[in-house]
């Protein structure tokens, strides 16, 4: 069969393809971390880093977008969060403090911050280096000085913690193999000392849920609204947590449970086996007065 310049190029990829497939099998997985690291690093590089100005929710923000996965997330208009319109009923108010465990690039955290106004503020809490550099870029562009950023991972202990190394880090699974970062680590009740008591904590830590709220004893016993996205399925079970030991920390003779999927608009409560609870879904859990 004559080979065209179109067939060569398919073979290529092909080609291409397999070789990739190969490697991943071959490479020890720490080298293979390496690579996924050294791919990760070069993305960042060769995209052309720019702010755009959309509306989230009641209101517009300057956002930095800095990597593929930012613009997928932040590079277009937002409705409000349904979790924004419920904790607003009680907690979510002018003067609040809140903390927010896993903010990424801080654009939900600027909501908040819009929600809580100038005596209020907004602990953000970041477990990458450079996602919080730029939540404190994005903070600063749209004039909250209300929220403060700290460089660390939340979990069971203060000290340090082996994260991944990608754009979303997670705690590494001792595998290596997408990258390692050391990063310093807090408990929200270390936070809590410091800061003072929360009226609202955020819990979007990527399947590290269990390992957060074991270590939350003192906000657990005040009266503190929680909102958790609990990653069924999407790393919650790898790093030994369930729906159970999630739902533990909240007793259903002592806190109102609510929760909604991805799609939804709005919170509902909570029911014995909801079909919520096998895959990834947001609890909101408050104490009853």
């Amino acid at each position: 069969m004559r080979l065209t310049p179109f067939r060569v190029s398919v073979r290529l990829f092909e080609m291409i393809g397999t070789f990739k497939s190969i490697v991943r099998r071959v490479l020890p997985s720490r080298w293979g971390g390496r690579l996924h690291a050294w791919n990760t690093r070069r993305g960042i590089r060769s995209y052309n880093a720019h702010v755009v100005e959309h509306r989230y929710g009641s209101g517009t923000f300057k956002v930095m977008l800095a990597d593929a996965l930012g613009q997928g997330w932040y590079d277009n208009d937002w409705n409000e969060l349904p979790e924004i319109t419920e904790l607003r009923k009680i907690k979510l108010i002018p003067g609040s403090q809140v903390f927010d465990f896993g903010a990424h690039q801080g654009v939900v955290a600027m909501m908040f911050a819009r929600e809580v106004g100038v005596s209020g503020n907004v602990i953000v809490v970041e477990s990458s280096r450079r996602n919080a550099d730029i939540a404190a870029q994005n903070a600063t562009l749209n004039g909250f000085a209300t929220i403060e950023v700290v460089h660390a991972a939340v979990a069971d202990k203060v000290g340090t913690i082996v994260f991944n190394e990608s754009l979303n880090g997670q705690i590494d699974d001792g595998s290596g193999s997408f990258g390692q970062v050391v990063v310093p680590s807090v408990t929200v009740d270390s936070l809590m000392e410091k800061y003072g008591q929360p009226d609202v904590v955020i819990l979007d830590i990527e399947g590290a849920e269990c390992m957060a709220l074991s270590a939350a004893g003192s906000a657990l016993a005040s009266d503190v609204d929680f909102f958790v996205e609990v990653h069924v399925g999407h790393g919650l079970e790898k790093l030994g947590g369930s729906v159970e030991k999630v739902l533990s920390y909240f007793p259903a003779d002592q806190y109102s449970r609510l929760g909604r999927a991805e799609a939804d608009t709005a919170f509902r409560p909570l029911t014995a086996n909801d079909p919520l609870f096998l895959d990834r879904f947001f609890l909101i859990a408050r104490r009853h007065k």
